[in-house]
Order: C-alpha cells, then structure tokens, then sequence
C-alpha cells in the first residue's frame, strides 16, 4: 500500500505550524530555506541541512532578544555580520525578524569572497529584502569604510577565520556596538608568540609548564585568546558572558561569547589584562589586546 505524499511547499509560501515540518520555525520561507540549500526542491532536508539548521536557529535564540532590546530603546535596529559567507545567518535572521519591521533597520554581511557577496545580492533582491546590504570587505577594511554607517547596535562574527575575530571587537568598539556576538575561531596567532617567547619565558615562572609541550602550546594559546579577548571588552566597559554553544556538536570551536555595552568600571579588567599579558609574555600584543585608554 502506497504512502501518500507529502504536500510539496510552495515557491513563496511560509511555513505554518500546520505544515508537519517541525525543524522549520514558524513564519520562515520555504522558497529561501530551497535557495539557500537548506530545504531540497520538494521540501525535504537531509541530514546535513538539518544540523546546519539547528545551529543557525540555535544562534538566533541568543540574537533576537538583544535584537528586541535594541528596538525597544530605539526605533530601528542595525546589524553587521562578519565572515558571512553564504550569509545563512543573515537571511534567516532577516526573514524571521527584520522581514516585518517597517523601519529603517538593516543587515550588512562582510565577505571577502566577491562571488558569495554576489549572489548574496541576488538572492536579497529575489525575496524583496530591501534591508540588507553586502560588501566584500575583510573585517578590517569594514572598520574604515565608508559603506557602513558610523555607529552599529549588533555585531556577530562566527567562526571568523584567522585574526578575523579580533578584527570584529575592534569593529565594535570602533562603532560602539551594543552587543556583540562572537563564535571565535582559528586563534593561532596567540599561540605562534607563545612558542617564538618560549625559551626566554621556561625560566620565569612555573606557570610556563601550562604551554611547554607544543600540543599543550596550541590548547593554551586558544584559550588564553579568548580570555583575553573577555578582559578586553570588559576594559571597554561590556558585560560579558561565556557559554558553550550547544548544538554546534560538530564543531571544536563550540565557545560562545555575548558581550553588552553596560558603561561599567573599567580599571579592574583593564588592570588584569595588562598583567594576564606579561604574565605569559605576550605583551608585544598589547596593541590588538588594548584597554579603553589605549584607543588611537
């Protein structure tokens, strides 16, 4: 006996809770989960889709409220996701949340992949959203253009590659973010210092043991990245929140920091790392791991 078939979605249409596709959010369009490679032709997802999915609603769980925060303290809010790539954020972002604003609010995605930016265009035109924008850009050069409005509410960077990351918190403190969203990723820079440091460090203090051997060099460097990264937005006056990123199971890079403008005190943290720098001798880093007064 033949099963019947499920009914084929729409080009166009939005899913309702009616629909029996309980891994699609309520209000989503179909059309563009199928452009993005997401839902197949006939609606169906296979498994790879399915997890790419749950990662990216997963994230939004944590940007909507601050999103709404925005909002509710002023009357548009404005976005700029770094390393955007095919922009799977981005759109699913825009189409559950700045699809029925009727504001100025907008999405910038930052790409240095041109042909990513350009069909990321495309597809922003096909589906009439109107507010967003994509440059091909590396986060450093985002910071200085003139594409991108002076001050920006929320900034995310998701595995953005190489020093990419701290190209993001610079941007933000530059543009004085509300929130900003991090998925750090690829922190070998840090840990490149603290092998070239090595010899000249062994003898200082026990502590070194921590990043003698070069497997435990690479760990520690990763680590002491991303602490240094939460001093440095607190010594700009963040509130910050480290957590792991569940749902991302496939990923090593499963640390999620959320930080909020907050004004707080600054001497404490910007105290702290100072000595976390010399502490593990990186303080020729001192100027992409910088306090507030330290700013040019």
């Amino acid at each position: 006996m033949k099963q019947p078939k499920k009914p084929v979605q729409k080009i166009g249409a939005t899913v309702t809770s009616a629909d029996n596709m309980p891994e699609i959010r309520e209000g989503q369009t179909v059309a563009l989960l199928q452009e993005l490679h997401i839902l197949t032709r006939d609606g169906k997802m296979n498994q790879d889709s399915r997890r790419k999915l749950k990662q990216v609603y997963h994230l939004y769980q944590f940007i909507e409220p601050l999103l709404k925060e925005v909002l509710a303290e002023k009357d548009n809010v404005s976005l700029v996701d770094h390393g955007a790539g095919k922009s799977y954020l981005g759109f699913i972002i825009y189409d559950l949340f700045f699809k029925a604003l009727q504001n100025d609010s907008h999405i910038y995605g930052i790409e240095t992949r041109e042909e990513l930016v350009a069909r990321s265009q495309e597809l922003a035109s096909q589906f009439n959203f109107p507010g967003m924008s994509f440059l091909p850009l590396s986060v450093a050069e985002s910071t200085e253009s003139k594409l991108l409005p002076a001050q920006i509410d929320v900034v995310t960077a998701l595995h953005a590659c190489n020093t990419a990351t701290d190209d993001a918190i610079q941007f933000a403190l530059k543009k004085k973010a509300k929130h900003i969203v991090l998925v750090p990723c690829c922190q070998a820079e840090v840990a490149s210092v603290l092998k070239k440091n090595k010899g000249q460090s062994l003898g200082k203090s026990a502590l070194t043991e921590i990043w003698r051997h070069p497997i435990h060099t690479r760990e520690f460097g990763s680590q002491i990245t991303n602490v240094l990264r939460c001093l440095q937005l607190e010594a700009h006056g963040y509130s910050v929140t480290v957590t792991e990123l569940v749902g991302w199971e496939h990923s090593m890079k499963n640390e999620l920091i959320i930080a909020t403008y907050k004004n707080l005190p600054r001497k404490r943290p910007s105290e702290r790392l100072k000595e976390v720098l010399e502490t593990v001798g990186l303080q020729e880093m001192n100027t992409r791991f910088f306090a507030e007064e330290e700013v040019a």
